[in-house]
């Protein structure tokens, strides 16, 4: 297998498309687990108020979540092997929406 190397902040804000060519929502969060000395992908947030994650890690997001009324997210969890970056131009799932992992129902930390 060929190894390709991706910067992934570039990634940020990409539109990510379902398997009938429609944007699901843009590419929002890359959630990364270290294991062994060895950080690794382990879930990408897509949608429009995955943004607010970004948001509720730092103290000034959550308060101004809070001052805003936010409650809750909604999106997708879209699992490391469910996401095609072989074009990072034009991400593209390889799997059904339905497959995939809300954000719906989360609540942000206070």
């Amino acid at each position: 297998m060929k190894k390709q190397e991706i910067h992934v902040e570039l990634l940020l804000g990409t539109k990510v498309y379902a398997l009938n060519g429609h944007a699901i929502g843009r590419l929002e969060e890359i959630r990364a687990a270290v294991d062994k000395g060895h950080c690794f992908v382990s879930e990408f947030l897509v949608g429009n108020y995955a943004f607010l994650e970004r948001l509720a890690a730092w103290p000034i997001g959550r308060a101004l979540l809070r001052v805003f009324g936010a409650k809750r997210k909604d999106g997708y969890r879209i699992r490391w092997d469910q996401l095609d970056l072989a074009d990072p131009q034009h991400l593209r799932l390889l799997c059904k929406t339905e497959e995939l992992l809300p954000l719906k129902g989360e609540q942000y930390p206070s």
